[in-house]
This record gives C-alpha cells, structure tokens and sequence, in this order.
C-alpha cells in the first residue's frame, strides 16, 4: 500500500458534490444524516450519474497499473470506498477525500469496521449490529490512510521470502498499534497477495533484466522509456518501492541498481 496522489476534481464536479453533502448535513439529527446519507449514496452512486462518473474517473486516476484497489494493490477497485465509513461518519458521504477505489475483498473485509484513536489507545468505534445509532467517540482514525499518509512509513514489506507486511521497528507504540491494525483490518497478509506480491518482485526483476540489457545494446531512448513506463505502471507497486528502498540488503538487487541508477527515480 503506497501513497496515493490526488488528481482532483473539476469545480464544478467539487461543487455538486458539497451540494449533496449538504444535503446530508441539513438533517437535524445525527440518525437522521446517517440515514440519508445511506439513501443519498445509493441514489447518486450509480454509473449513469454525471457526478459520480467524474468521481470514478479521478479515483481510477489514482489507482496502480489496471485500475488496482489501493489497498492491495492486487485486485481491481471497482468500489467507491469510504476511508471513514459513512455508517459512521454522515459529514464525510460526499467528500472527495474521504474516496478511493477498493476491491469487493478489501472493501468488504473492512466495511464498517473502525477504530480511533482516544487517550493514548486504540478504541473500537464499530457500531454493532441493531446497536443504538450513537456518534462514535471522538479521535484520530487508526486507519492509515493511504490518501494523507504514507503507508511505508508504518510498513516493511520482506521481499526476500514471505512478502509479508510487519510493522516498522522504529515506531512509536501507537503507530506500531495502527500498523497491526490496519494490516489485520485489510488483510493484507492474505494467502493470494502474499503469491501476488512475489510473482510480481520476479516480473519487476526480469523487466529491470531486461532495461539493463536493451540498454547496454544500444536501444533508442523511446523504447527504453517504454521498459521503464511498464514498470512504473505495474501492479504491486509497493514491491516495487521495497526493491528500491532495500536494495543494499539483497545482493542482486545490489547489483541491478548499481548498474541502472536511474531505476531508481522510477
């Protein structure tokens, strides 16, 4: 999971979209904003929605490779997620920063689960099913959001042998917290990513093989761009970033970027 760049919204696709959110905030209670903002999400949600099909173009904008989710990277995200579920949170229904595009598994594992962060602790904030429809307690999201934040900064991914995600070493104890969290909560462990995530390190690999090759043979610039490109807009990105960044750990890895430096700014 990497950072995710904002492509933004037009006006007037912005403004329409606070017009709907104010829609929701006009409710006088807050079951009623949860309410409607429910409703109003189904209703404007849809494909044939001019507003919601900018919506999904700029979301797809931000996506790795083939429209990936942005939180596994493997599957395509064809969700309009809620980083803040909105069963939760009615004031962010229709707020552009609160999007991104997930996959049904990572969307639906999470769903309204949700955590903040509240006196030095991590506190469930899930509504129950049939629980009374209270406002959450108030705190930072435990969530690491990969649209404000970076991921990597809580994250190692290991790349030489379980392509696991674990927590950095050097963090504090609530951000160790958030990262446990949010790998539990995403699954991003999951059997399937864990076989993605390697037999993407071994195209990355081939693909930088075969830069390096290209290269030393003398092909033209447009056709090196091409390599590069195609490894820029992978899927995985995140092993990508790992190769990059723990490349003085692995000896061939060593090598490849010694002899291609310029890898390195992809």
């Amino acid at each position: 999971m990497l950072h995710l760049d904002d492509p933004g919204l037009d006006a007037t696709t912005a403004r329409v979209l606070r017009g709907y959110q104010r829609r929701v905030d006009n409710v006088g209670s807050y079951p009623g904003q949860v309410a409607a903002g429910k409703r109003l999400f189904e209703r404007y949600n849809r494909r044939t929605n001019r507003v919601f099909k900018v919506v999904r173009t700029s979301l797809a904008d931000m996506c790795a490779g083939a429209r990936r989710c942005g939180y596994c990277e493997d599957s395509v995200g064809d969700e309009v997620e809620h980083i803040k579920p909105k069963d939760l949170y009615p004031q962010k229904v229709f707020v552009w920063e609160n999007y991104l595009f997930a996959c049904g598994q990572c969307n639906g594992g999470k769903n309204n689960r949700f955590s903040v962060i509240s006196r030095g602790r991590l506190r469930d904030v899930t509504r129950r099913r049939n629980a009374p429809v209270r406002r959450p307690r108030a705190g930072a999201p435990a969530l690491i959001n990969p649209r404000d934040e970076d991921p990597l900064g809580f994250f190692d991914l290991e790349i030489t042998e379980t392509f696991v995600f674990l927590p950095r070493m050097d963090l504090s104890e609530i951000d160790e917290q958030r990262a446990h969290y949010t790998i539990d909560t995403l699954k991003l462990n999951r059997d399937v990513l864990l076989e993605a995530r390697r037999e993407a390190y071994g195209a990355y690999r081939a693909r930088l093989f075969e830069y390096r090759q290209r290269r030393d043979d003398g092909a033209s610039g447009t056709a090196l761009r091409i390599l590069s490109d195609a490894i820029m807009t992978s899927a995985h990105p995140t092993v990508w970033r790992e190769m990059q960044r723990q490349r003085s750990l692995v000896g061939e890895l060593r090598d490849l970027f010694s002899d291609v430096p310029e890898a390195l700014s992809w």
